[in-house]
């Protein structure tokens, strides 16, 4: 998957799990906890979203790398999504 598909994956996951930010903007440089009222079951349910959208586990430990737009879209192209 090229970047712009990638980012279409995320944001399609994001929506999926909070409806109510559909038609939002998402600032890509700024983690989604910032910019939306974003807790740890929604963040929870997003990292499960991505894994059943993108085919790939990802483990607890890099949760933290997923915390906006632009770092989901670098993780899963580092792991060839």
């Amino acid at each position: 998957m090229n970047d712009l598909e990638l980012t279409d994956m995320v944001k399609r996951v994001l929506f999926d799990v909070a409806p109510d930010l559909e038609g939002e903007t998402v600032d890509p440089d700024i983690p989604f906890r910032e910019q939306f009222e974003f807790d740890s079951m929604d963040f929870l349910n997003f990292i499960i979203g991505l894994h059943q959208a993108s085919g790939i586990q990802i483990p607890e430990a890099d949760y933290p790398q997923l915390a906006g737009l632009d770092d989901c879209v670098a993780y899963l192209k580092a792991r060839n999504v």
